[in-house]
């Protein structure tokens, strides 16, 4: 089985390359920080759905922020689908909203 990135939709959006974990934990964190590196490699622009998570733990953000600095680097957007209301306040609370690249309503930055 291929695993193949999702097309373009027709309004030219990129689909969800990465879907963040509901329970963003140090555990979960090395299982994404590998799917990160997989999605920041590829050429197509880096869009991660993190409208599932009720909780994003300390190394779920670095890794994030972190993600998001290679990505800017590069040239190349790295933007969130969806985000839930808990994905933003977390963010909001740890005052990452720009580092990690969502404004304070939580749409892409």
């Amino acid at each position: 089985m291929n695993s193949t990135p999702n097309p373009p939709d027709q309004q030219g959006e990129a689909k969800p390359l990465l879907k963040l974990p509901a329970n963003g934990t140090t555990a979960s964190a090395e299982d994404l920080r590998v799917q990160l590196v997989m999605i920041l490699d590829r050429p197509e622009p880096a869009q991660i759905d993190a409208s599932e998570v009720e909780n994003a733990g300390q190394a779920v953000l670095q890794l994030l922020v972190a993600a998001q600095a290679e990505a800017r680097a590069a040239g190349r957007p790295l933007t969130f689908a969806s985000p839930s209301a808990a994905f933003c306040d977390r963010v909001e609370r740890c005052r990452l909203t720009d580092q990690i690249g969502l404004d304070p309503e939580g749409v892409v930055a």
